[in-house]
């Protein structure tokens, strides 16, 4: 297997990984039940019992009568059920009186009171009689820490205590050598993973920086994949390989489907123009003939004045449609919107505000550090076609409302542009149709103005709808434009 394979390096941080797993979870065993502080507490929770246990036989509670037996026995009926506990009784005038260890592991039961200990014992006896209640002590050295508790013993004598003892067995031992393996393999597997994974994790992430500022050049954004190097990483390279084939298949591809699309377009609207322009040819057509056969002067000149007029009509739908058949090369450039919106408004403010209409706008929301990138000269030409649409369709005392904000949807960032107009709506029968060419409901219009504002949002790899509103509330056309295409 190649060392320059991801595949191979990932299979050996796996098991690296692996490696220090277990070892992990054996560190974790072992401290779990091998570290001081659990088996010091539970040494002190068993020294409490066996010193309760002890008064209690000695009182006799609990069911617990002991009338009739030894102190020593008393003792180690106390202590049975309590391993690696030993304790006896003790009194300040006496001294020892019992002392039992039922669960020592020796070669016979022990009997002796441990020499060691003995001023240990004495003076926490001592301390419990003084106040009158248990006191446990820790004494900890290198391999154990011994805990010693003593307890009151009024039921055997007023100067009478309880004493309980245990080793909490420390830093020795095979639990404490498989401790000590586990850390040693730990830190040199983690050192060596993290070597390892860092100087793997800088030169994958420098291929892949080369391989995104590729993909972000200005070819990236016109919609075309750009050819890509090799990385030098197996699967990043077959990736390339990849990437570079889909990208000529797509430029293929996309040029196929534009002249396809030219072609079908053309084809669908044929016979519309057809009927647009016999229209106004049959209007010319029949004004010329009654000017000729009437002779009169002023005939002839209103004639003409007709005539021009349709011609204009004629000219107007011959431009919007070479509008929208034409390829469109869309030039991408940071483009302020608050600006671009009040440039088009201002425009087609004094036609407005003839009628007693209103252009308000909003974008204020829109962030001031950064710019979507957009064509300036053909988002003018939609803008434009969406506020005179709106003014054409709204009454007088109404208003034509301009939006712009950002917003994230899918984790790609929009541009939303909506304009709305106080008219009465769109008619429900032709909402589907709305942005074909020749849809139009107003006369004398071209029907072509939306259809264009749709091609220029798709070219820009948006689109374009109609919101959804009740009737006689407007209409509110929503553009939706990728912030920054990659």
């Amino acid at each position: 297997m190649r060392t320059n394979s991801l595949r191979a390096r990932l299979l050996a941080l796996w098991m690296m990984l692996l490696a220090s797993g277990a070892a992990t979870g054996l560190l974790l065993y072992g401290l779990y039940g091998q570290s001081t502080a659990v088996q010091v507490a539970e040494a002190e929770v068993a020294v409490t019992r066996g010193c309760r246990e002890i008064i209690d036989r000695m009182a006799g509670r609990k069911g617990k009568v002991s009338v009739g037996l030894s102190p020593e026995r008393v003792v180690s009926l106390a202590l049975e059920t309590l391993p690696g506990v030993e304790g006896g009784i003790w009194t300040e005038s006496g001294g020892p009186v019992a002392y039992a260890f039922p669960t020592y592991e020796g070669t016979g039961p022990k009997t002796d009171l441990p020499s060691a200990e003995r001023p240990m014992i004495a003076a926490v006896n001592a301390e419990a009689l003084h106040v009158e209640h248990a006191v446990t002590v820790r004494q900890p050295n290198r391999t154990q820490v011994l805990v010693l508790q003593g307890c009151p013993l009024r039921a055997y004598a007023p100067d009478a205590s309880a004493w309980t003892m245990m080793r909490a067995h420390v830093a020795e031992g095979p639990p404490y050598t498989r401790l000590l393996v586990g850390l040693a393999f730990l830190a040199v597997t983690v050192a060596v993973s993290a070597a390892f994974l860092g100087r793997f994790l800088i030169g994958f992430s420098r291929r892949i920086a080369q391989l995104e500022a590729a993909l972000a050049s200005p070819l990236a954004e016109a919609g075309d994949l750009p050819h890509l190097s090799p990385t030098g990483e197996r699967e990043l390279d077959r990736l390339v390989e990849a990437l570079n084939a889909a990208g000529g298949r797509l430029r293929v591809a996309r040029e196929r489907a534009l002249a396809a699309e030219r072609l079908a377009a053309v084809g669908r609207l044929a016979a519309d123009l057809a009927h647009e322009v016999r229209n106004p040819i049959a209007a010319m057509r029949l004004k010329a003939e009654n000017a000729l056969v009437s002779g009169e002067p002023e005939r002839a000149a209103t004639a003409l004045k007709a005539v021009l007029g349709q011609i204009a009509r004629v000219d107007a739908l011959l431009r919007d449609l070479l509008n929208l058949t034409q390829p469109r090369t869309i030039q991408r450039r940071p483009t302020p919107v608050g600006p671009l919106l009040a440039e088009c408004a201002q425009y087609h403010r004094e036609l407005a505000q003839a009628r007693g209409i209103a252009i308000a706008i909003a974008a204020a929301e829109l962030p001031t550090h950064e710019h979507p990138h957009l064509d300036r000269a053909q988002m003018v030409r939609a803008i434009e076609n969406l506020i005179l649409n709106g003014i054409q369709h709204s009454g007088e005392g109404g208003c034509v409302r301009l939006e712009a904000r950002q917003t994230v949807e899918d984790g790609a960032m929009l541009l939303v542009l909506a304009v709305s107009d106080a008219g009465p709506g769109v008619d429900p029968e032709v909402r589907s149709e709305i942005f074909e060419p020749f849809a139009t409901a107003r006369p004398g219009g071209t029907g072509l103005g939306l259809a264009i504002v749709r091609e220029i949002a798709r070219a820009h790899r948006g689109d374009v709808r109609l919101a959804a509103t009740a009737p006689g509330e407007g209409a509110t056309f929503i553009m939706e434009l990728p912030w920054r295409p990659s």
